[in-house]
């Protein structure tokens, strides 16, 4: 006799134990096993022989597979709580109800009786058995204790009270059922240690049929009012309802700790697995934690080793060193919890961008003026009872930052003058900071001495040691009492140099950070014994330090550098893709912030005067001819002053024969594109809710991308009409009706009094449906608006208390689910995408894009190269994931909403060749969505093995000449982020661009998909890259744009310059647009710089913003101009007028100097420096009065930097550019040849 089974896992060592007992063949699989295709095949051919097929019935798209395959008369017996699986038996539905009673009911004996049920019931043996034996569904656990309680106070009186602090432990019934208990039996030792522990089992969500109470009933009664910390093992909801369980475990109010068991690799794999989790266990065992608040998914156990008689087991080890982690940390939330105020130690961390100068950039956050918001934060405590002495507002604290010079030694600070001007908080001698390099696991400390010598640091292959004074470890910061404010130590460069040889991470990603870096940490929780950290803003590096992606060891250096310390992060809401990676790297619990106000660009300078000419001379067309002519040379002058007319292609529309309105027509689109572009008004200050205009712009921008305001405006005026792209004037007057409606209703003004404020005489439709409608949904964003809390949630983090979970996403984008603000917030299902909507979209881009390229040159291109972001996934549900498949010619298949499998389109549907793809995939995309990695993979697979002309299919053709399935899917090293191109060029670590292109190749050469992770495969890249036609990138939002961030420059131009390297012509640069998915564009990259450049970075408007923001704002004008060296360096798309202009307003313009030399003159030396940088390597060819202007107004700039160092602190840089590279340090070199021959 012989059983086939499929089921969840726990159970299978009894039923394993079962058949071995009463000598039956068997061949039982977890459905997670069925889900490898080499198992898959051995269970179908193991159902030739069988006689049962038990099955646990799943959503998996394998039994597609095998629903076919099962042979004839085989009986076919469901399992399980789910009762729409009994559809499946093919036994009498009494017989299959029963055996899944003693599946449910669980145990050895019931998974015997199963068995002997099966076969006297089903195959007609002379076999006895017991029928189902119920046991308790839930109740309190302890391995020394020889029963179940069922009441805390039963458990008590025999356990006892010894300590001052309660642990609940959830764990699911099925460890106990089926004496999986290892794990649990080695956490409730540890936490015993220091707490007294109530470990509790259930079903999740419980059975009403079986009597079964839902986990969050099972939370009331024995851990509600009675413990002070939630360790959460199950990964499901308690309830049916999602909303049900966040609201009851508010009720409860404690932190919840979510440790993992990894259910299906032992120790030793897992240890050697970059990935940490495969992306279906990050499904269901973070992503689903997530979206209950759940925190720290730190792993507990590991799968037993397979016993030698039984084989794969399902049994679980505990990792001892994990274990002893969660109860350090454990025990760090309950001492912050129990403190009061007054006695709470907390330190605060300001992130900075050492390559875009550390001086210059303390406290970056992306839309967050930090300095502002830690000051008002620190006020907030001292009003809430904390021991502090807050600075009065944001700008006395980077004063007293930069003139103690409490930060990393860089271009303009040497260690000497921190020291001497009272920026270090500490001198750590060798007694103090070696047991700490000691205690770092064996493989870290060999790293660390490779890289940065022997500890504390010393001088090596050029690059001397960092932040050492006297031989002693300098650890800056301001202090206030009892909390600290620091800036983030230098990651991957130490002395006061800036360059090619100090830029260590740009030789090697995966290099440890300096000495410093960790010590700064340990001192942190060792010495100033901080009971938490909170870092500031989107965002540091610590997250992104190499290691596993999820579930990381005590090897991976976010984890080492941390230690175990209750860790907050202040995090802008809108960004999912970096806020995820913090929460699952760090432990961190994310207190999301609003986003700036978003308002639209306007026009500005001739811009303005140009729309005001063409308005004048649509008038005068008709009424006054000669008026209208005179107006024409006007407006022709203004478009080429303007830097308007190669945008508009003015010499292209005047070749043609082109006349006047054509002119007209396309300055005015281009006019429009430019106004309709939002823009941030200035930063968000954390814990400022907008209120007045402020509020009323900020619902006005909320409303901005379904057009709900615009679309009243028109309805109201009677008008049945959407714009046109060119239809500037009335966009403008709707805008304008739209703020004055909404201030209206804010106000307190009823909806018909607000159209008639807001329209006056033009108010034709009063009783317009979607008068009600709109004023609703106003009131109700200004309530949730209202209702954020900011500061408010932070205290309660720092109290230790439970911070609701909340989604994420961009507000531009009508995700307005997000408020409010001050929860932690979550990202997606990762199997949901693309969605069908999205999917729809990216079908769109690609036709466009296809389009745009066929009528520019003639043809097809035959290879797209593509820079995938997790932010296309988290931002716009994955339309470049559609694009993508559509370039393929393929399309997902959908079950219930998520994607099960692909379609290829046959070629006569399609229409055209199948296009081939390079893609670059972010780090972060790697980490939290690798099924998608997984479905590409496989969609490029399915088209290469397609027997198809080469003309028609051109991944066919590229593959031709290769064994096996080249990689189409490339990234960075596994375990670690970056693209190395951006680091080169900061560091001025080039001279010709072939160098740039090595990098790119030599960062990015590793390659992803089905059953490959991070293999080198540097040769594929370099062929793949051969074959590109067009580089590619999309953006979804306003919020965010290509000078947002260097890694845009650092992937896309440097994808860019490689395959212009390698292929050795130039290539086409295009950028898509799906802000409006109903109007999907594709541009030039040139084009979308340009109209970035003119909407933010010359806008007075956005600039003026961001000056209300002083230091920071600077900082930010600062980083974006180093931008826009940076795409010129890789692409040469930036037109030499913009460096002209930006010279012109930063440099040049008096008012701004002065505001720069105020506020923050090292951000000033920092653009004067990348520009003459610029104009030396031919980047930038320059107006002969403004290049003048650069330089005398350069030797000003240094002079400042000179008196402000007011003194001889030890050599620095400064201003001075110095280059080395890879040809200058045989090192590098020789690493650089060795990954580019993809040895």
């Amino acid at each position: 006799m012989k059983i086939v089974g499929i089921i969840w896992g726990g159970e299978l060592p009894l039923l394993k134990k079962a058949c071995e007992s009463q000598k039956i063949s068997y061949y039982l699989n977890t459905s997670i096993a069925a889900r490898d295709e080499h198992n898959l095949k051995k269970i179908i051919s193991n159902l030739n022989d069988a006689d049962l097929f038990i099955i646990h019935p799943s959503t998996d798209p394998f039994w597609d597979d095998i629903i076919p395959k099962i042979p004839e008369g085989i009986p076919v017996i469901p399992i399980g709580f789910d009762q729409e699986g009994l559809s499946a038996t093919t036994v009498p539905i009494n017989v299959a109800v029963t055996a899944s009673a003693y599946y449910i009911y669980g145990g050895e004996k019931n998974l015997d009786h199963l068995i002997r049920y099966l076969r006297a019931e089903v195959l007609h043996e002379d076999m006895s058995y017991d029928p189902p034996e119920p046991a308790v569904w839930d109740g309190i656990y302890h391995p020394d204790a020889d029963r179940i309680y069922t009441s805390t106070d039963d458990y008590f009186t025999w356990r006892g009270k010894t300590h001052t602090s309660t642990i609940g432990i959830l764990f699911y019934r099925l460890y106990w059922a089926n004496r999986d208990l290892k794990v649990i039996n080695a956490l409730i030792r540890r936490l015993e240690q220091e707490h007294n522990v109530i470990p509790v089992f259930c079903i999740g969500t419980g059975d009403a049929d079986l009597g079964a109470r839902p986990g969050q009933e099972v939370i009331d009664h024995y851990f509600t009012g009675k413990i002070d910390l939630l360790i959460n093992l199950q990964s499901v909801t308690l309830s049916r309802n999602t909303k049900e369980t966040v609201e009851g475990l508010k009720s409860l109010n404690v932190p919840i700790i979510h440790p993992v068991i990894i259910y299906n690799r032992s120790q030793a794999d897992w240890e050697q697995d970059s990935a940490g989790l495969t992306a279906s266990e990050i499904g269901w065992a973070i992503v689903v934690p997530e979206f209950l608040g759940m925190t720290s998914m730190i792993p507990a156990g590991v799968k037993s080793p397979d016993d030698p008689l039984m084989g794969e087991t399902e049994w679980h080890d505990p990792l001892p060193e994990r274990i002893d982690r969660i109860g350090q940390l454990v025990s760090g939330w309950i001492r912050l919890k129990q403190k009061n105020p007054a006695e709470r130690r907390v330190a605060f961390i300001l992130n900075n961008a050492p390559c875009a100068s550390i001086e210059a950039t303390v406290g970056t956050a992306a839309h967050l003026d930090a300095l502002e918001s830690v000051a008002q934060i620190l006020q907030m405590m001292n009003n809430a009872g904390y021991t502090v002495d807050p600075p009065a507002d944001g700008k006395e604290l980077i004063t007293t930052i930069l003139e103690r010079k409490a930060l990393s030694e860089f271009r303009w600070t040497s260690v000497t003058e921190t020291v001497t001007k009272g920026g270090a908080l500490a001198l750590l001698g060798r007694e103090t900071w070696e047991p700490w390099i000691t205690s770092l696991p064996r493989k870290l400390q060999d790293q660390l001495r490779e890289t940065w010598g022997n500890p504390p640091g010393e001088e090596k292959d050029g690059v001397p040691a960092g932040m050492i004074y006297e031989g002693k470890l300098v650890i800056t910061g301001i202090s206030y009492g009892n909390i600290l404010v620091m800036t983030q130590p230098k990651r991957g460069c130490a002395g006061s140099r800036c360059d090619g040889q100090v830029c260590k991470i740009l030789h090697d990603p995966d290099i440890p950070p300096p000495y410093h870096y960790f010590a700064t940490y340990q001192y942190l929780v060792k010495e100033f014994q901080a009971d938490a950290i909170v870092h500031v803003g989107t965002h540091g590096t610590l997250e992104f330090l190499p290691g596993k992606s999820v579930v990381l060891s005590d090897s991976c250096l976010p984890d080492a550098v941390l230690g175990p310390v209750p860790f907050l992060y202040i995090y802008n809401t809108d960004n999912p893709p970096e806020g995820t990676i913090a929460k699952r790297r760090t432990a961190a619990t994310l207190i999301g912030h609003m986003q700036s106000i978003m308002t639209e660009s306007g026009l500005y300078g001739e811009l303005s005067e140009l729309a005001d000419r063409i308005d004048e001379y649509t008038r005068a067309r008709d009424a006054d001819p000669a008026r209208a002519h005179a107006l024409e040379h006007v407006i022709l002058d203004l478009i080429r002053r303007s830097n308007l007319g190669q945008e508009i292609k003015l010499e292209q529309i005047k070749e043609s024969g082109g006349g006047m309105d054509e002119v007209i027509k396309a300055a005015h689109t281009s006019l429009t594109q430019i106004y309709n572009s939002q823009i941030p008004d200035g930063m968000h200050i954390f814990g400022s809710i907008p209120i007045g205009e402020k509020r009323a712009a900020y619902i006005t921008g909320l409303l901005r991308f379904n057009q709900e305001l615009r679309t009243l405006m028109l309805d109201l005026a009677g008008l049945d009409m959407i714009p046109k792209a060119g239809e500037f004037a009335l966009h403008r007057m709707l805008d304008d009706q739209a703020k004055k409606f909404v201030s209206a209703l804010l106000e307190g003004e009823n909806p018909r009094n607000a159209a008639e404020i807001a329209l006056g005489e033009r108010l034709i439709r009063p009783d317009s449906p979607l008068l009600s409608q709109v004023s609703e949904k106003v009131i109700e964003l200004s309530d949730l608006i209202g209702s954020s809390d900011e500061h408010e949630a932070l205290l309660r983090a720092l109290s230790a208390a439970y911070i609701e979970p909340g989604p994420s996403g961009l507000v531009s984008r009508g995700r307005t689910d997000i408020l409010p603000t001050g929860r932690n917030f979550y990202s997606l299902d990762p199997y949901s995408v693309p969605t069908e909507a999205a999917f729809r979209v990216g079908r769109k881009l690609a036709e466009v894009l296809l389009e745009k390229y066929r009528t520019e040159e003639g043809r097809y291109p035959e290879t797209v190269a593509v820079y995938w972001m997790a932010s296309d996934i988290m931002w716009s549900d994955g339309e470049t994931f559609g694009k993508l498949l559509h370039l393929l010619g393929v399309e997902p298949v959908y079950r219930q909403g998520r994607v099960t499998s692909l379609k290829i389109l046959p070629l006569s549907t399609l229409g055209r060749p199948r296009i081939d793809i390079n893609v670059r995939a972010s780090g972060i995309l790697r980490d939290c969505f690798y099924n998608c990695i997984d479905l590409l993979d496989d969609a490029v697979a399915q088209v290469a093995a397609l027997h198809e002309p080469d003309e028609m299919n051109y991944v066919r053709k590229h593959q031709a000449d290769k064994s096996g399935l080249m990689p189409r899917i490339f990234g960075s090293r596994a375990g670690t982020y970056g693209m190395g191109v951006n680091l080169a060029l900061y560091a001025s670590a080039w001279k010709e661009e072939t160098e740039l292109a090595d990098i790119y190749i030599a960062w990015n050469g590793y390659g992803y998909g089905k059953g490959v992770y991070g293999r080198p495969a540097h040769d594929d890249l370099i062929a793949q890259l051969k074959t590109v036609d067009v580089t590619f990138n999309k953006t979804a939002t306003d919020e965010y744009d290509l000078l947002g961030c260097c890694c845009y420059f650092g992937t896309h131009g440097g994808m860019t310059i490689a395959a212009e390297t390698v292929k050795g012509q130039k290539i086409a640069t295009y950028y898509g647009d799906t802000r409006d998915p109903s109007q999907v564009e594709v541009r030039t990259l040139a084009e979308e710089l340009t109209r970035v450049v003119r909407t933010k970075l010359l806008n007075p408007k956005y600039i003026d913003g961001l000056k209300e923001h002083g230091y920071s704002g600077a900082s930010e004008l600062s980083r974006r101009i180093g931008r826009v060296y940076g795409w010129d360096a890789t692409t040469g798309q930036v037109d030499d007028w913009i460096f002209d202009d930006i010279a012109r307003a930063f440099i040049l313009n008096q008012e701004n100097r002065d505001f720069f030399e105020e506020n923050n003159p090292y951000a000033l030396e920092e653009i004067g420096r990348r520009l003459l940088e610029a104009h030396e390597r031919g980047v930038w060819e320059a107006d002969p009065d403004v290049i003048e202007g650069v330089k005398e107004a350069y030797l000003m700039i240094e002079g400042w930097m000179e008196d402000r160092m007011d003194g001889s602190y030890g050599q620095v840089q400064g201003g001075s550019i110095d280059i080395y590279t890879m040809n200058d340090i045989s090192a590098w070199k020789e690493k650089i040849g060795h990954m580019k021959g993809g040895k």
